[in-house]
């Protein structure tokens, strides 16, 4: 029986053997130009060993000169074998880099959240840094083979000059791995908890970007900068003990392989004065004692690289391989239908029921902030139908039945928050360049004066987070964002908070105007937004405890007054 931690790194391992089994055969390509560059590089020594032995019996110029020809053909090989293997799998690394970014950005964007405790900053760095670590696999193993190519192939060229210098080589090598093979899984451990906290320092940045104008509003910029300060500083720590760790391993690497070369150049030289070997194959032992170096360190690196994919792999299988927090239906709404509400209890909904019929504009007075969040989170479909009680119907069918696409589809539900990106007014509006009703949109939610006021129209540049508009710009592209998304079914909570009175009023008889015939409910406390409304459901302790027309409430309704009279 597995033990779960067996079970748990099983995602991350399965991630690398996709990797490696989807660029098979950029893998072999690369591994067969590698492997020519390595044995290339072998056969230097090798060739110099035998010009001089050559030489030195036959003294002849044509024989130097065709040495000198093969020393050219082996440069030459050397020289394209390295450039288009490497441009070979160089390109398949970053194609799968490219790939697993993807993956887990679409993981991100899903409409089902998963069930991963990770924040959006971690999931970007899990997207980024781990994505190109992972697919750095595909290049790490052809070099380990051919690295693997180089040592044989010095071996067997020792060997056949003396036995003793190639087993020497051989039992270097197995012993130099076995070593560092141990060495490597601290890399790994190490590794992985440095990416989970660098990770969670970008979380921190995350945040703090998003809440700088807050922060800066009640003075509290210093002590959340303190707190990044922390995390940051936890993740530098981390980062020493890894580079220490990658230091020691270099070196002790460097090491054993510079006592091999010297032990294969010292009994080489021994063999040599023994008569054992010629003086030919003693310039080729110390060459390729020289040479093999390089491969031996190469190969010895491997094994740290494979652990440190393997660590990002694992980061990499939180996300990809974390379970939905619901199962979504496979259903459809049915268009023309409104929305039902049936005895909700979720948060600080208390057996919430109303119904909107098709066509209707409505307006939902919520005296308490959390209950209207909770109501529009609920609509939102980012509660799942299993974790309230009640039932809510979109087109007549359960929001259970029915797939999170196809609700938000039919149903849009624009937060008060809504996000601002960097692109243009018109990628804000209309971010598929599909919507045929953007002008309509911009002049209900009157963005006009923004669009007028910039040579650029529709296409002045927004930048991130809209941090060069004002708040109610930003209000305001939201809102016509929402607008011209045309759904049948359209939420909209507090869309006017940061406008002045004026505008408010404006906006409420444009959206009323611009919605006639189309579902329409606001969440809002808004005196216009409730006046342009056909009814006003009075939602108060998580239950609807009034129904009526917005001046008839004001009328009759001395809390409903108090509440929403400005």
């Amino acid at each position: 029986m597995k033990t779960p931690d067996a079970q748990r790194s099983r995602p991350g391992a399965d991630i690398l053997r996709t990797a490696l089994r989807r660029n098979t055969g950029a893998m072999i390509r690369g591994t067969v130009l590698m492997g020519l560059y390595q044995a290339g590089e072998t056969a230097f020594p090798i060739a110099l060993g035998l010009i001089v032995e050559h030489t030195m019996q036959h003294r002849s110029l044509g024989s130097l000169g065709l040495s000198i020809g093969a020393l050219a053909l082996i440069i030459t090989t050397v020289s394209l074998s390295w450039r288009f293997g490497m441009r070979v799998l160089q390109k398949a690394n970053t194609t799968e880099a490219h790939r697993w970014r993807v993956r887990v950005a679409a993981c991100g964007l899903q409409p089902v959240a998963r069930d991963v405790d990770l924040k959006s900053g971690e999931v970007l760095t899990i997207a980024t840094e781990d994505a190109d670590q992972t697919a750095d696999i595909v290049e790490v193993v052809p070099m380990l083979i051919s690295s693997l190519v180089a040592v044989a192939v010095a071996a067997v060229a020792l060997s056949l000059a003396d036995l003793r210098l190639g087993l020497l080589v051989v039992a270097g090598t197995v012993a130099i791995l076995s070593v560092l093979a141990v060495m490597s899984r601290r890399i790994g451990s190490s590794t992985r908890e440095q990416q989970a906290r660098v990770a969670r320092a970008g979380a921190k940045v995350a945040d703090l970007i998003t809440g700088l104008r807050p922060l800066h509003g009640f003075g509290g910029n210093h002590a959340a900068f303190a707190s990044y300060r922390g995390v940051s500083e936890d993740a530098r720590r981390q980062a020493i003990t890894v580079a220490r760790i990658n230091g020691t391993y270099a070196g002790v690497a460097l090491a054993l392989n510079a006592v091999l070369a010297a032990a294969v150049s010292l009994t080489a030289g021994w063999l040599a004065f023994e008569g054992f070997i010629t003086v030919g194959e003693l310039v080729m032992a110390v060459g390729l004692a020289q040479f093999i170096i390089e491969p031996l360190r190469t190969f010895s690196e491997m094994p740290k690289y494979v652990m440190i994919a393997r660590a990002s792999a694992d980061r990499m299988a939180l996300v990809l391989s974390a379970p939905p927090v619901t199962v979504p239906g496979e259903g459809r709404p049915e268009p023309g239908d409104g929305l039902r509400v049936e005895n909700v209890r979720h948060g600080a909904l208390r057996g919430l029921s109303f119904e909107v019929s098709a066509g209707e504009f409505v307006a939902i007075a919520v005296y308490q902030p959390r209950a209207a969040a909770d109501l529009a989170r609920l609509l939102a479909v980012n509660v799942a139908p299993g974790a309230y009680e009640g039932e809510v119907r979109v087109g007549g069918t359960p929001l259970a039945d029915l797939s999170v696409e196809a609700v938000r589809e039919h149903m849009l539900v624009n937060p008060y928050d809504g996000e601002i990106f960097a692109g243009t007014l018109r990628t804000n509006i209309d971010p598929s360049g599909t919507s045929r009703m953007v002008a309509e949109a911009v002049e209900a939610s009157l963005l006009t004066d923004v669009v007028a006021l910039h040579d650029a129209g529709l296409d002045h540049e927004v930048r991130d987070r809209g941090a060069n508009l004002s708040g109610g710009q930003r209000q305001r592209l939201s809102l016509a964002r929402a607008l011209a998304a045309d759904a049948d079914v359209l939420v909209l909570h507090d869309p006017t908070t940061a406008v002045d009175a004026v505008t408010e009023q404006l906006v409420a008889r444009n959206v009323a105007h611009l919605r006639r015939g189309r579902t329409t409910i606001v969440i809002t406390s808004s005196p216009a937004l409730l006046d342009a409304a056909d009814r006003v459901l009075v939602l108060d302790d998580g239950v609807v405890t009034a129904e009526d027309t917005h001046r008839n409430l004001l009328a009759g309704d001395e809390n409903y007054c108090l509440a929403v009279a400005r």
